[in-house]
């Protein structure tokens, strides 16, 4: 058995009521990774400017003061975002895409393996989806009992 079916073994999977807890306790994790890499992104884009003008003017006096603070910016925010999602990864919860922090929890699902879907700014977990779709495959969950939802084990 290959290390990568020893960890699909060990994968948790969450009830809804274990992946709203959860979520509660991940989100502070999940807003401070996607201001950071929001920051890191500026950060970086300083660095590209400065290098631009640099090629583009045959060499100019650099402020080291600032490149300095940038490159200390730049460590700074990426060790907090490397922190968060080993955080929030600690969990079993699937972080997709940390620039609309989108997260999947997986979980069965009429009896196939799936993932639970909330994203950023979402009240609560009220989506879905197979492990094979992504996003735009969403459905929504029978939160309120009144139609004939998916089952989640």
């Amino acid at each position: 058995m290959s290390d990568q079916e020893s960890n699909q073994d060990e994968q948790r999977i969450f009830t809804l009521t274990e992946a709203e807890r959860t979520l509660r306790e991940i989100e502070p994790l999940l807003v401070e990774a996607v201001a950071c890499r929001r920051k890191l992104g500026e950060a970086e884009d300083q660095v590209s400017q400065i290098a631009s003008r640099i090629m583009l003017l045959g060499g100019m006096l650099v402020n080291t003061e600032l490149t300095s603070k940038l490159r200390g910016e730049r460590e700074r925010l990426s060790t907090t975002i490397r922190e968060a999602l080993e955080g929030i990864e600690a969990t079993g919860c699937v972080v997709k895409d940390l620039d609309t922090g989108l997260l999947d929890f997986p979980a069965r699902i009429e009896g196939q393996e799936a993932y639970l879907c909330w994203r950023l700014g979402e009240d609560r977990i009220r989506f879905w989806h197979r492990q094979d779709e992504g996003f735009a495959g969403r459905k929504p969950l029978d939160l309120d009992g009144a139609s004939s939802g998916p089952n989640v084990q």
